[in-house]
């Protein structure tokens, strides 16, 4: 049976955004209506003829709401098929009056507790239960039943009843019950997460997570490959790229959704203005300092080309003179520094100063293609969600790593004591570290990234190719190396990996410790002059 008239809807709508006008459209189609509660009086408000649920039934809603429609002849009559004989005599022995059309909106329970005051038992009075009730039996009963959860649906409705004499087709009643299961999926999940959450238990037996569809993208890592952005409910407790507003420029790729989200939390972990300039998921280039447009500067030396095409964040508004900055990058430094060129992908801050907009955009060239994302302002808020990984045929979760400078556990293990310099450039080295793919070595002087060895299979290998970066890629004024900080994400297994850091220029060295060596690895670093940090702590990025 493909084409089913609406003859009789039920409505209860939480959301009432359009539902006058909606209603009145349906009793124009012939179509009888039912409700309760406050949605039956906005609509007997606005002259729109209702049967009350509780005379439908001949049960008064009691509980003081909390029962309403649950009631055998509300689910009755949007459960019975209509080519079932049994059902049909029940139909006649229980006198059920079927309906053909389902209008729902649940109780905002995300909304509910995204308020700083909500308690517990606001939080549960706000779980709806009639409403995915009726929604989960509409959605099953799809062949006969057309289910609508949202008002963005009335429209698609009223033109389908339009289009065939006040009918709807089966094709469009699946694509709606699809859109109703997924609903309560996710209504679920928000539930659940929360009260996992309040125990204090986020890692239980069973875990669920649901994300809600911002669009398609043109393709994933490769065009091959469909993709879609989804975000996260969470999504909006701290400046993230799930809420990120896009202001100008081509549409975000999913590539740069990758490197955009790892250049913005690196950024997060720095007080002081901050730039990173990010390329395939690892820091090209990284400083901080007072004047915003220097940080940029000794970011961009960091490696010149490599910053070519990158993702360029920053922790402070972006002013008319950084934007400059940043359209004029080879003129002013990249030349000289023997770069091949420079463009930006994608700029994203807290904001943007006026003007700042069109400064970018109106590059000759790649202006008018730069994504420019405003993230909003960095208050310090953390999002509780969970990190999460795919792997086939599972999912692995964890906790975010949000450890910055846990300083309290941090210990000068060398003779040497590290200088107030060098203090600055070892806290520094450490939190780009800890974004950069293991293993990682990263070398830093002045508080700017000189050089990153990410993602090698051996540490050593790491170590060589930081120092590599540094001295020969870095542009001429990141040449000199002495005097520089090294930070490894994991511990050195064997003394004479700090040759590396030697050769390197480094003076001081920071790594979590906890090796069978580490002993030897001291006694090594006396006998070389260096300073060297044990944190207590190490961060893998694989």
């Amino acid at each position: 049976m493909d084409q089913v008239k609406i003859k009789r809807a039920l409505i209860s709508v939480f959301d009432k955004t359009g539902i006058e006008a909606f209603a009145q459209k349906l009793v124009d189609a012939g179509v009888e209506i039912i409700s309760s509660g406050g949605t039956a009086r906005t609509l007997i408000e606005a002259g729109i003829a209702v049967r009350k649920v509780e005379e439908w039934t001949g049960f008064p809603e009691m509980l003081g709401h909390r029962v309403v429609t649950l009631h055998p002849k509300v689910h009755g009559a949007i459960l019975a098929l209509r080519d079932n004989p049994k059902h049909q005599a029940d139909i006649k022995t229980f006198e059920l009056e079927p309906l053909d059309l389902v209008v729902v909106s649940l109780y905002p329970f995300e909304q509910a507790i995204a308020n700083k005051g909500c308690t517990l038992a606001e939080a549960v009075e706000m779980i709806d239960i009639g409403g995915p009730t009726m929604v989960r039996a509409a959605a099953k009963n799809n062949k006969f039943v057309t289910v609508v959860t949202a008002p963005r649906q009335y429209g698609q409705l009223l033109t389908e009843m339009k289009d065939n004499d006040g009918a709807t087709s089966l094709a469009l009643r699946q694509t709606f019950a699809r859109e109703a299961f997924a609903l309560t999926a996710h209504y679920d999940t928000a539930i659940s997460t929360y009260l996992a959450e309040q125990a204090d238990e986020p890692l239980g037996e069973r875990i669920s997570f649901s994300y809600t569809k911002a669009g398609d993208l043109r393709y994933g890592e490769n065009p091959h490959q469909d993709a879609a952005f989804y975000r996260g409910t969470e999504a909006d407790a701290e400046p993230c790229i799930g809420r990120a507003r896009l202001l100008g420029g081509k549409a975000i790729s999913y590539n740069n959704y990758v490197d955009a989200n790892g250049a913005l939390e690196l950024i997060k972990e720095f007080d002081r203005p901050a730039v990173a300039i990010v390329k395939h998921a690892n820091p090209a280039g990284c400083a901080i300092d007072d004047d915003l447009v220097e940080a940029y500067r000794k970011a961009y030396f960091g490696d010149v080309n490599a910053c070519m095409g990158g993702i360029v964040a920053v922790n402070r508004p972006v002013t008319c003179e950084l934007a400059t900055a940043i359209t004029e990058t080879y003129q002013r430094w990249g030349k000289e520094a023997g770069a091949g060129g420079y463009f930006a992908e994608v700029v994203l801050a807290p904001s943007f100063e006026d003007g700042a907009v069109e400064i970018i955009q109106a590059r000759k060239g790649w202006g008018p293609n730069v994504r420019l994302l405003e993230v909003g302002d960095f208050d310090g808020k953390r999002n509780k969600e969970k990190f999460l990984k795919y792997v086939v045929g599972g999912m692995l979760v964890q906790d975010r790593d949000r450890l910055g400078l846990n300083t309290d556990d941090w210990q000068v293990v060398t003779k040497r004591q590290p200088t107030e310099q060098e203090w600055a450039d070892l806290k520094f080295a450490w939190l780009v570290c800890k974004h950069v793919k293991s293993n990682a070595i990263v070398l830093a002087k002045d508080q700017t990234l000189l050089g990153a060895g990410a993602g090698q299979m051996s540490r050593v290998n790491s170590a060589f190719l930081a120092g590599q970066l540094a001295k020969h890629y870095g542009g001429a004024e990141a040449h000199d190396t002495s005097g520089c900080a090294l930070a490894s994400d994991a511990f050195f297994p064997f003394p004479d990996s700090l040759d590396w850091a030697k050769d390197a220029g480094a003076t001081a060295v920071i790594e979590p410790g906890g090796a069978k060596k580490d002993d030897d690895v001291i006694a090594y670093a006396d006998e070389l002059g260096l300073a060297m940090v044990f944190t207590g702590a190490r961060h893998f990025n694989h």
